[in-house]
């Protein structure tokens, strides 16, 4: 059980609703609370994790996430795939990097593959930025073929080819009121 102390989005969610329906569609599952943070990571049933912190941020964000979209299009990929989102999912952020991330420097974006609980892989911030979405999905290719199992894609390609990424410099996004 959580104290849920519902911290205010920094953004204007619907600014950034685009960023959150760019992995939506891709097949990440939201975990916008602690408790779903806690309920989907603390399973100990042999399955792998994808989890992605997003970000407004446009550079790093911008190639983060067409790059796990790419990666997604593998013929293996993780069991899972997750999201929570910085500066929005606040409490659930805080909870993930404080239980499960705790020995990791707090970076957005950021990528992780976790298995049982424990992240196998991670990608932060300092290792995306300057890449282009290609480079990052080889990196996450490699990761997949190595340590998952699940068939992919996540989606087909004829709705991949209709993918609409959300590039946007982060410092044009509104402050939430």
């Amino acid at each position: 059980m959580f104290t849920i102390n519902m911290k205010p989005p920094v953004y204007d969610p619907k600014a950034v609703q685009p960023m959150r329906d760019e992995l939506l569609y891709v097949g990440f599952e939201e975990a916008t609370t602690p408790q779903k943070v806690e309920d989907i990571l603390s399973q100990k049933n042999d399955e792998t994790i994808f989890v992605m912190i997003n970000s407004v941020c446009g550079c790093a964000a911008g190639s983060a996430r067409p790059g796990i979209s790419l990666a997604l299009q593998n013929n293996i990929i993780p069991d899972k795939l997750v999201t929570v989102f910085a500066g929005q999912d606040r409490d659930a952020v805080e909870h993930l990097r404080n239980k499960f991330l705790a020995k990791v420097p707090p970076s957005s974006p950021f990528m992780a593959l976790f298995k049982n609980g424990e992240v196998i892989f991670s990608m932060p911030r300092h290792h995306i930025e300057g890449r282009s979405a290609e480079e990052i999905a080889v990196d996450l290719k490699n990761v997949f073929e190595k340590n998952c199992s699940k068939k992919g894609p996540s989606i087909s390609a004829e709705k991949y080819a209709e993918l609409v990424h959300a590039i946007e410099c982060g410092s044009k996004i509104p402050a939430h009121p």
